[in-house]
């Protein structure tokens, strides 16, 4: 295998903690038709990929591998330049700089990726650097739930400093809503930043308190329940939550609420990745949605940044300065 022939890749042939993380020199894929080929500048390290490399919870192992992967290099989202085309390309060229998302197989953990010309894979400004544009997974996430907003809609975000919480605030704010934001204290100025028309500091108040209702109360971290957050919502209002509950609550109010037609608890599953991600590009473009960026990591750094994600305390995006 020859050096044009190959690539470096953070591999893992098990589940298991970042110590089975390591740094390989792999073949280099080359794009079926309908493909591109992305040489990669920026990836990053999410909640989802250290769950993945951990099979949690252990029903995942459903769709990821019930004994060992099926995917061998993690990381989901991706920034780049296109090097090579497969046939039937016309959309993109070589040289264009690109930005996505790699929601089946991952991948992006690596020199090269390869994903398909229709898929979640947009332009991006040229004057973004790569690692302020590997934002798509966190707002995929958000936009599984901020997107039943209406314009005039109110909406309460705990946890609006992670990379879902900070990318819900934008879109919500893209959508015109009016946004209610709880942080913790080295936070508290973040959301305001990113157009919050209001901010709580749960270190100092019990934001559950509050004597007014929302149309939606997004948990972007995992930290609250429906049963918590219940007397902050009108009548018609929504709980969202990214984790599955105290005693997996989530997921069985929201069946129940669901089998009634209310959605009143619902667990969101973002969908049709490829229309958001030109979406948000096109946010992007209007300077409407931005990255946090909390770290940068090399790639022979990435079990230290997985690390650094499994703490839970991180600011927006956690990146992998791959090349």
């Amino acid at each position: 295998m020859t050096a044009s022939e190959s690539m470096k890749a953070v591999v893992f042939e098990r589940y298991g903690s970042p110590d089975v993380l390591s740094l390989r020199t792999v073949p280099r894929p080359f794009p079926s038709r309908g493909e591109v080929r992305v040489k990669l500048y920026a990836s990053t390290v999410t909640r989802t990929d250290t769950a993945t490399l951990r099979a949690h919870p252990f029903f995942a192992r459903a769709m990821t591998g019930l004994i060992r992967p099926k995917m061998s290099i993690l990381g989901m989202d991706f920034a780049g330049e296109i090097d090579r085309l497969g046939d039937n390309v016309s959309a993109f060229d070589v040289g264009d700089r690109v930005f996505g998302i790699s929601p089946e197989m991952f991948g992006a953990h690596a020199e090269y990726l390869c994903v398909p010309a229709d898929g979640a894979i947009a332009h991006f400004p040229r004057s973004l650097p790569y690692y302020q544009a590997v934002v798509g997974e966190g707002a995929w996430y958000a936009n599984g739930t901020t997107r039943v907003l209406s314009e005039g809609e109110r909406c309460m975000i705990y946890g609006a400093s992670g990379a879902i919480g900070t990318a819900a605030v934008q879109l919500a704010k893209a959508r015109g809503a009016h946004v209610t934001a709880v942080v913790g204290t080295r936070h508290i100025d973040l959301p305001v930043a990113l157009g919050a028309d209001c901010v709580v500091n749960y270190e100092t108040e019990d934001f559950t308190a509050l004597d007014e209702t929302f149309d939606l109360v997004f948990d972007a971290v995992g930290k609250t329940s429906f049963f918590a957050c219940r007397s902050l919502l009108t009548k018609t209002g929504i709980f969202s939550a990214t984790d599955l509950g105290p005693g997996w609550s989530n997921i069985v109010l929201g069946t129940f609420y669901g089998a009634t037609g209310s959605g009143r608890v619902r667990v969101p599953f973002p969908e049709d990745a490829p229309d958001f991600i030109r979406q948000l590009a096109d946010l992007m473009s209007q300077s409407k949605f931005r990255g946090v960026l909390d770290r940068r990591y090399a790639l022979d750094e990435i079990p230290d940044a997985f690390r650094y994600v499994e703490k839970g305390q991180k600011t927006g995006i956690v990146v992998v300065d791959v090349c």
